[in-house]
Order: structure tokens, then sequence, then C-alpha cells
């Protein structure tokens, strides 16, 4: 999935949560001749929620992905609607690995799970991984990522199969709800301005252009990239849907922005000589896809709310004691930074 990566676990270990036997005997079932040898595995970090594999019998990889171990709720809809989104791009100019294979049988695994192909390419997370590619690779990388959104914004959901795939109207007015309840889950202190910006945000409100299908998600640590400095796949659609596809551009526009604070737990690549400044990637998008940017500001401090009230989140798990690793202890200070970029985002807008 990525280079340097740890080498896979040795035949018959499995990584927790996918059982390797049960997993060969499925496939054997399901597809059989796919799988010539015995399966090895290993976890690949990197996802936020869902889990990824990289399965191997010695001659051929593949990639597996299932719902979080110890998840409760209901998760069969997640891995269909990833499976779906990426078996109907498959044929499109969007890159996307091919489905190989979905299976809602809980008790293969212990979840329901899909598996892909695996992709050549190399995710690019942070500033100093990309910064060694020089100024004009980065440049030609990143301004591959808004070429391919424009080809992802570009699919006709219904020629695609995907006319169903979500609800388009009043989609900004579900989202903005949506935040402002987490926001109120999560909230256990004073955090001034973000009140103030959820408020403006609705105030505000843009008319939505023709709805495409969105990623949900799309920044460059959400990709891989070829040799040829090229998006070889577009991964993690686990939040993909219908909707206005300016939501994806202000998000994107907000994770190309130096937050100027090194060391952040937040990934950003903004800082890699030659990466091109938002301003860039917007005309760029206007320019190649024909959508009117002129309500970006909206989109984008919507984004930095959207990240605010997840940073919150995370921040609100941590003080419970139920969320550890490094970077977790800082999360909480980066919040009031979102809440007033995302303010003067919308008042410069």
């Amino acid at each position: 999935m990525s280079n340097g990566t740890p080498p896979p676990s040795a035949a018959g270990e499995a990584p927790p949560g996918l059982d390797l036997e049960r997993l060969r005997e499925h496939l054997d079932r399901e597809r059989p001749g796919l799988v010539s040898g015995p399966l090895r595995a290993q976890l690949i970090e990197g996802g936020r929620s869902n889990l990824t594999y990289r399965v191997t019998d010695g001659t051929d990889s593949w990639v597996v992905r299932r719902p979080p171990l110890g998840h409760v709720l209901a998760t069969a809809h997640d891995m269909r609607r990833e499976h779906r989104v990426i078996s109907a791009l498959h044929d499109t100019a969007v890159p996307v690995p091919e489905a190989l294979l979905l299976c809602e049988d809980e008790t293969v695994v212990g979840a329901p799970f899909y598996v892909m192909e695996l992709v050549a390419g190399t995710p690019y997370r942070t500033t100093e991984q990309l910064a060694p590619l020089g100024p004009e690779r980065t440049r030609a990388v990143v301004l591959s990522l808004v070429d391919t959104l424009v080809a992802l914004h570009a699919v006709e959901p219904e020629a695609a199969g995907l006319a169903d795939f979500g609800r388009p109207d009043g989609f900004l007015e579900r989202q903005l709800r949506r935040w402002g309840k987490q926001l109120a889950a999560s909230k256990n202190r004073a955090l001034p301005g973000i009140d103030a910006l959820h408020e403006a945000l609705g105030r505000e409100l843009p008319p939505s252009p023709a709805p495409t299908v969105v990623h949900g998600d799309y920044r460059l640590d959400n990709v891989l990239v070829g040799t040829d400095d090229t998006i070889t796949a577009v991964l993690d659609w686990e939040m993909s849907t219908l909707g206005d596809p300016l939501t994806d551009l202000g998000l994107l526009a907000m994770y190309c922005t130096d937050l100027g604070l090194p060391k952040s737990p937040v990934s950003t690549t903004s800082g890699a000589p030659g990466h091109p400044s938002p301003q860039e990637l917007i005309a760029r998008y206007a320019e190649r896809s024909g959508r009117d940017t002129s309500r970006i500001a909206w989109y984008t401090a919507f984004a930095w709310f959207k990240l605010a009230v997840i940073l919150e989140g995370i921040h609100y798990r941590y003080t419970l004691g139920q969320t550890v690793g490094a970077g977790f202890d800082r999360i909480g200070e980066l919040v009031p930074v979102f809440i007033d970029r995302g303010l003067t985002t919308l008042k410069e807008g």
C-alpha cells in the first residue's frame, strides 16, 4: 500500500481483527484460484477508523478493509458503501483500486469486510515526507490531486449507478446540523467563538451547485502517489456520498493552509517547498471544472469548523482517559486555532 511499511506477519500469524485461516477458506470458496499459498498479513497504519490490512500469499498481495475492533454499531453498511463506490468508479477517470469481493457474513473475520487490489503508490502525510521530492515534483503532485478531484466531480452519478448513493437535497443544512450536534456532545469547556462560527455559517449558507459524488475527506494523505507523481488511487471512501462538490474543495483548501504550528499533531504538507497555495488550487479547480467558486470561503470556513469539532471530540476523550498516544495531549490547544481560522476565513470571504 505504501513504501516503508513493515514486513507481513509470518505464515499463520494474524494481526488483530483478521483470522487468516477463515479468510483463506472464504476466498477459496468465493474466488477459487485467487490465493495460491498460506496467507500472511500486516495492519497498515494511517487509517482513521476502518482497519486496513495488506494480505499476501507470497506471490500476490491484496488489501482487506474491515470496521474497527470492538465496534458495537451495525457496520455492514459501511463496508458495502465503500465497496459500492469504488466498484462504481473503477471504470471512470477516477483512480481507485479494483474491488474483488464483499463479505457481509460477520462469522468469517468477526465483521463485514471487503477485498480490493493492492495499488502501488506512496501516501504523503507530512511536510517532511513530501519535501524530499523537491519543489517541482511537489507542485506536480498537489496539482494532480486537484485534477483528480475535478475528475471525481465530473462523474455522472446516474451513469455510474450511484443515483441513490445519498440525499443531496438539503445537504449543507444537514451537514451543519450534524456537526453542531457533534459539538454539543463533546463540548465540556469554554470555546470562545465556536458558537458564533456555527451561527454565522448557518446565516450565510450558500446555494449548492448540482450534486456530485463527494469523497468527504479528500486530502493528500488519503491518496497514493505513483513514481510519475500522478495519483494512482484515491482511498478511504467511508464518508463518501452525493452532495455539494465544493465541500471537498473547501476541505482540501483548509488542509493546504499552513497552520504555522511546528510539529502539529494535525497532518499537513503545506510547508513543503513548491506546494501550491490554496488560492492556486481553488483557481485550478474552477478553471478545470467550470464551477463557480466565488463562495469557497464559506466551504473553507465550514471545514475549519468541522475539524475544530473533531479535534474537540478527540480532546474530550483524551481528558476522560479514552484516547492514548503521541500528540493527543496537544490536540486541545489546536481547537481555538481552528475556530479563529474559521471566523477569519468567513469574514474575509
